[in-house]
């Protein structure tokens, strides 16, 4: 980030959103989460829905992939190692695995005690060149609900991007500000669909166009957002100014926080760039200048200014997620039955204290990997 960018993300680090969130440097050094074997998770408010989350949600996705690769036995185990840790929400969406993570999910939920069943939250997705929005949208729902078994789930998602009017054409995945937010649009059809009581809330996944998402999310439509912030990419709790090499979220995280939303963070370890220098061939790149080569290259910078002393590559990004008081929860893509511990190990750390985040700071304003100089920009 430039001066102004850096400035702007102390003061909210500073600002926060809770008042049951420390601020200033205590925001940044106290653990917010379960420090010791038997202490509860730590919990947040999730914005006006008034639901207490666990610090980590449980990623269902394609790039973890555990509820889709993994075996039987495995995935019974490490849902139910996460459940006992006190993570008791599972993300997934139905193009996870094109629905092999629900199904998964809806299969391991009758052997939870009711009492301790976790949350889910799910996502649908629009083919903009098929029409029929609502119609979409119900089929994709009713088909989720039916493989996780459930007749409704506290939250459900659009999957799709929102960009701006001129990149419409961009894919059949992509929605304009005015197709979510017009009469009849995707709000409309998702506010029906908890008037009949298949979700208590709803939300967007914050990918796209910054302008347009700022739109949406100002809009004060959604209770909940997914939002990308991760220690090579922290531009959505404050722009980056000149020069930035990927997407700039602008500051999504403040306009969230505004609005009151619960804020689910994602790609906390950047498809995995930031927890292993091996690829796995799952790194999908959804924001610009992502390609493996451009990402391994911040993230091996950023692990030479942090060294060792924090943890693994993974526990010391997941405790920069920590750090952030405008998080609510962050999901965590598990691909391997030991990461889930690997996790809770940095959750007992504690966030990554304030010298760790000025030394980033430093680094996001002047490496090459991650902003351009004057010259290159006006070459």
């Amino acid at each position: 980030m430039n001066a102004k960018g850096v400035g702007t993300y102390r003061a909210h680090c500073r600002a926060g959103v809770h008042p049951e969130v420390p601020t200033g440097d205590a925001a940044i050094a106290q653990p917010r989460a379960r420090a010791k074997e038997g202490e509860p998770m730590h919990r947040r408010r999730f914005g006006r829905t008034g639901l207490e989350v666990p610090a980590l949600t449980f990623g269902g996705g394609w790039v973890g992939g555990l509820l889709i690769r993994g075996s039987e036995p495995e995935r019974t185990a490490t849902l139910d190692r996460a459940l006992d840790a006190g993570i008791d929400w599972i993300d997934t969406a139905a193009l996870y695995g094109n629905g092999v993570s629900e199904t998964v999910i809806g299969s391991w939920l009758p052997g939870v005690a009711k009492a301790r069943r976790p949350r889910i939250s799910t996502k649908f997705n629009i083919d903009t060149s098929a029409g029929d929005f609502a119609g979409q949208i119900e089929r994709s729902v009713a088909a989720s609900l039916r493989r996780l078994g459930l007749q409704s789930v506290p939250l459900l998602f659009l999957h799709s991007r929102v960009v701006a009017e001129a990149a419409r054409g961009r894919d059949r995945r992509s929605l304009t500000a005015r197709e979510v937010l017009g009469p009849g649009g995707i709000a409309d059809i998702m506010d029906k669909l908890r008037a009949q009581g298949l979700c208590d809330w709803i939300g967007l996944t914050g990918l796209g166009d910054p302008a347009a998402l700022h739109q949406v999310i100002d809009s004060g439509r959604f209770d909940a957002a997914q939002v990308y912030y991760n220690f090579i990419n922290p531009t959505a709790m404050a722009s980056a100014g000149p020069g930035w090499t990927s997407t700039d979220f602008d500051g999504l995280l403040p306009r969230c926080a505004a609005q009151d939303m619960g804020v689910m963070g994602i790609r906390i370890f950047a498809a995995g760039h930031l927890a292993s220098s091996q690829r796995h061939g799952r790194e999908l790149a959804i924001t610009a200048n992502a390609e493996d080569a451009a990402e391994e290259a911040r993230a091996r910078a950023a692990w030479d200014t942090l060294g060792p002393q924090y943890g693994t590559g993974a526990q010391a990004a997941l405790r920069f997620g920590l750090a952030c008081p405008l998080l609510s929860t962050i999901v965590v893509g598990i691909g391997e039955t030991w990461h889930l511990d690997a996790a809770l190990g940095a959750v007992g750390m504690g966030p990554l204290p304030a010298p760790a985040i000025r030394a980033l700071e430093d680094l996001w304003r002047r490496h090459p990997a991650f902003r351009s100089t004057p010259a290159q920009r006006h070459a």
